[in-house]
């Protein structure tokens, strides 16, 4: 068994205080950012999807799960160089074989609500650089 509180008013707060007080021995407790909405895990694939549709990549075109690789590692990239990195961030390792490489880490399903947002910031923005018709409206689920 578990239990989430979200703390988004003092009810919340008091309510998890309590819980705590009675909360049996070797419980533990986390206290996190929450993780991303559905609402913008659902926009960004979306925007994804999009930019698979109408962008190519050295001279191909790409599928969305493709794109979502050289997005989210662009995305952390930049993330990286504005000097907020993403709370995981991506590691690249030889393969096993020596003969490629793997990038390791970066999973949008661990994404922050704001790291979500700040992600499809930057897809809007590349999709204007790329001429990207988006499929859906212009907003961004906070």
């Amino acid at each position: 068994m578990s239990k989430v509180f979200n703390l988004v008013h003092q009810q919340a707060r008091d309510n998890c205080s309590a819980f705590a007080q009675n909360a049996p021995d070797g419980w533990r407790v986390v206290f996190s950012e929450a993780k991303r909405k559905d609402v913008q895990s659902d926009k960004f694939h979306a925007m994804i999807g999009d930019i698979a549709r109408h962008v190519t990549f050295a001279g191909k075109k790409y599928d969305a799960d493709d794109w979502k690789r050289l997005l989210v590692d662009a995305f952390s990239q930049a993330m990286r160089d504005a000097g907020t990195p993403l709370h995981h961030d991506s590691r690249v390792i030889p393969s096993l074989d020596f003969q490629r490489v793997v990038q390791l880490g970066i999973q949008t399903r661990e994404f922050y609500v704001k790291e979500a947002a700040q992600f499809i910031e930057y897809l809007y923005a590349y999709g204007s650089e790329n001429d990207v018709e988006w499929s859906e409206p212009m907003a961004v689920p906070a």
